[in-house]
């Protein structure tokens, strides 16, 4: 989970015509999560529809579900498993408003809390951000990015190292699948 910058609303008469789904504002969801689900960072649209996502749950907050501030771009195992869960003590994360990072991080293909956040806690529970599946997906993104650090290191040339860690470091970005553990590994490794 990374922080995600939404845009402003590209068609806001959807909104006040209660279409929240509308494709251009859809599109820019896709757009500022690079295709990925805001919570688990899988990509979507190569497997399966994208929901629109209620960061805070239409059931809960009915005034809400047509805000474009409550509104963000999530795989269907994230926005089913979440649902209508929520906590007015601990509301889920929202990585379009707030640095998720400041309440989780990767160790590996798992996802844990940042010294105790309650809100990360509830985030990754919700979510299920831990799901064996989505362990498995993100340890096989990892083990390419482990093939390709050993390679480098393995490398001769001190240019051409430079040149292949310098490619394996664009892993690592924000647009990139599960960018939150590949992030974390690549930096374990740096030093």
């Amino acid at each position: 989970m990374i922080r995600l910058n939404r845009p402003p609303c590209p068609h806001p008469q959807a909104l006040l015509d209660e279409n929240y789904k509308h494709p251009r504002n859809k599109a820019a969801l896709r757009e500022s999560a690079s295709d990925k689900c805001m919570y688990c960072e899988s990509t979507i649209s190569h497997i399966d529809f994208a929901h629109v996502e209620h960061i805070k749950p239409k059931a809960l907050f009915s005034d809400l579900e047509f805000v474009w501030a409550n509104l963000g771009y999530a795989c269907p195992k994230c926005n089913n498993a979440k649902s209508d869960k929520y906590s007015d003590a601990a509301p889920s994360l929202d990585p379009y408003a707030e640095d998720p990072s400041e309440h989780v991080f990767a160790a590996g293909a798992l996802v844990f809390t940042r010294n105790g956040s309650e809100r990360g806690e509830i985030t990754i529970h919700h979510v299920e951000l831990n799901r064996p599946e989505l362990i498995e997906k993100r340890q096989e993104k990892l083990a390419e990015v482990e093939k390709a650090l050993l390679a480098c290191h393995r490398c001769t040339s001190p240019e051409l190292r430079v040149i292949a860690m310098g490619e394996l470091q664009n892993e690592g970005k924000s647009d990139r699948e599960y960018s939150m553990c590949t992030k974390a590994m690549l930096a374990a490794h740096a030093g």
